[in-house]
């Protein structure tokens, strides 16, 4: 029986955790680590959402559907709102497609770590996934009710224009931007549980003072008359979003280069704080939660 001598063993080694201290950098090369553990949690948030459903992920659908209806009743031949000259139907339900996204996004990641409470406190791995795979989850609800707006765009004979190639950018702009937001409020909500209720709220509010109802261009040119720059509605990060989805797939006036770019420089502001701020709080997530 031989053996093996004691100075061919390779050390084995030791890994130590430790929290940082102050304004510590986001570690993404962490985060590229653990990402089969993004995936997983991602596929594991799609399941648990249409688990035990009848309709599964037609309630993705569904939910911008009748909403879009009760707009058009409302607000289209009520209030009489226009549309950019297109079907007042199809207007509201594309604005509603981006926004939709960012709202479920936005909720999802803001309780995201509270709601996985259990696993943060029995095993390591860079929080940030958490939130991160909250907000990519809601992409499969996008895709879904894209769906219906192609259905949509046939039925109105509305084609888009080469202006859908930015498409995916204008996504990544709405995946950033609820991200970014949604960052901030789950490290709060871990330390302030009284967050979770003012969510809801705040996203309602959000809804209006995003031009999802209304064209943008009412806005600006509201703005110009009581001698304000239109540059300040792009302070709403999602109103460049829903603008240039509009644009993109459904020929609408291109929103102003002044408010997208206002909404881009907002948006990442909001990523790269939320993210910073995030990383020096998550240090005591697991004594708090």
């Amino acid at each position: 029986m031989s053996t093996v001598p004691a100075a061919s063993l390779e050390p084995i080694p030791t890994v130590r955790i430790k929290p940082g201290r102050g304004w510590a950098p986001v570690n993404l090369k962490e985060i590229w680590v653990y990402r089969e553990l993004l995936y997983f949690l991602v596929w594991r948030d799609v399941k648990v959402r249409y688990k035990q459903t009848i309709l599964g992920g037609l309630w993705a659908i569904l939910q911008p559907f009748f909403t879009m209806i009760v707009f058009t009743i409302f607000f289209s031949k009520l209030a009489g709102i226009g549309s950019d000259g297109v079907p007042y139907p199809i207007f509201s339900y594309a604005g509603l497609l981006s926004w939709n996204f960012f709202a479920q996004a936005l909720s999802q990641s803001s309780s995201s770590i509270v709601t996985d409470a259990s696993l943060i406190t029995k095993v390591y791995f860079p929080r940030l996934v958490i939130p991160i795979s909250a907000v990519l989850a809601g992409v499969v609800d996008f895709a879904v009710a894209f769906v219906l707006l192609i259905g949509m765009m046939a039925y109105y004979h509305l084609w888009p224009s080469a202006a859908v190639v930015y498409l995916p950018l204008l996504l990544l702009l709405a995946v950033a931007a609820a991200l970014g937001v949604g960052l901030w409020l789950s490290a709060l909500n871990v330390q302030y549980r009284d967050v979770r209720y003012v969510i809801p709220f705040f996203i309602q509010i959000w809804l209006f003072v995003t031009p999802v109802i209304y064209p943008g261009s009412k806005v600006a040119a509201k703005l110009k008359e009581i001698g304000l720059p239109p540059w300040l509605y792009g302070l709403n990060p999602m109103a460049g979003v829903v603008e240039g989805f509009r644009w993109a797939l459904i020929r609408t006036p291109p929103p102003s280069a002044s408010v997208l770019i206002t909404s881009t420089t907002v948006t990442i502001l909001l990523l790269v704080s939320g993210a910073f701020y995030f990383s020096r709080m998550e240090r005591g997530f697991a004594d708090i939660v």
